[in-house]
Order: C-alpha cells, then sequence, then structure tokens
C-alpha cells in the first residue's frame, strides 16, 4: 500500500478531500497547513483544487515521500505513512530511492491489477466508493 500510495505524486485533490487534515490535523507541518487554509477556507470552496505534490505536481516521482518526510502530505491518509509507525522505514527508502520506488510501485500495479472483482452476490456495486451499503 505504500508504493501504490506513491501515485499520489501526481493529480490534484478538492477542498473536501483534505479539508478536515488541514485543519484538524497535528502530523502536518503548520507553513503547510496555512498555505493550504488559504486557498481552502472553512465555509467555502468544497470543489477548488490543490496539487498532491507541491514541489513536482505533474511527474511521477518519489517527491510524494519528500513531502511526507517534512510532514507535507495534503490527504489525511497518506499522513498515517510517515507517523512514527512500521512504514518509515519504507517511506525514508522511497524518499531516497527512486529507482526501488518504482519498482515496487511496478509490482504492486500488476499484483493489484491481477486482483478478481467479486461478482453475483459475493460483492456489491457501492453506491458510494467510501461507504458499503
Amino acid at each position: 500500500m505504500v508504493a501504490l500510495s506513491g501515485a499520489h505524486t501526481i493529480g490534484q485533490a478538492q477542498c473536501a478531500t483534505f479539508r478536515g487534515r488541514i485543519y484538524n490535523d497535528t502530523n502536518i507541518d503548520a507553513g503547510f497547513a496555512r498555505t493550504r487554509k488559504r486557498a481552502c477556507p472553512v465555509s467555502d470552496g468544497n470543489t477548488k483544487l490543490a496539487p498532491l505534490d507541491l514541489v513536482t505536481p505533474n511527474s511521477f516521482d518519489n517527491n510524494y515521500y519528500k513531502n511526507l518526510i517534512q510532514k507535507k502530505g495534503l490527504l489525511h491518509s497518506v499522513g498515517l505513512h510517515f507517523n512514527g509507525g512500521s512504514t518509515d522505514a519504507i517511506v525514508t527508502s522511497y524518499s531516497k530511492d527512486k529507482a526501488t520506488f518504482y519498482s515496487d510501485f511496478a509490482s504492486a500495479m500488476v499484483k493489484m491489477g491481477d486482483i478478481g472483482p467479486l461478482t453475483g452476490s459475493s460483492g456489491q456495486i457501492r453506491k458510494l466508493c467510501s461507504v458499503v451499503n
């Protein structure tokens, strides 16, 4: 999962998806949070966009992991990857070694692609992806 989360090095997120992190989390760089708060006030701008990676938002690279170490990960879920837990060593490794990240990311994508979907009564089509029906 840590390797796959590296996909967040490209793209943008709507304020509604990270507002809780910039206003409530303590595991975030204060200056980074202030910058994001200016673009995403508490009561407005749910659909405004912010880059997931401030340094190289249009490049697939390992800056995502460097951002995590600096506590500049935009989404709440990414802040969980570098917070004194078991995944810290992986994040540190990927931040220093782009080739290892690329290799692990490619392997993880292949594994994910081999996961068969649940069908019939074994699965469900969710009305909202983040909520079980």
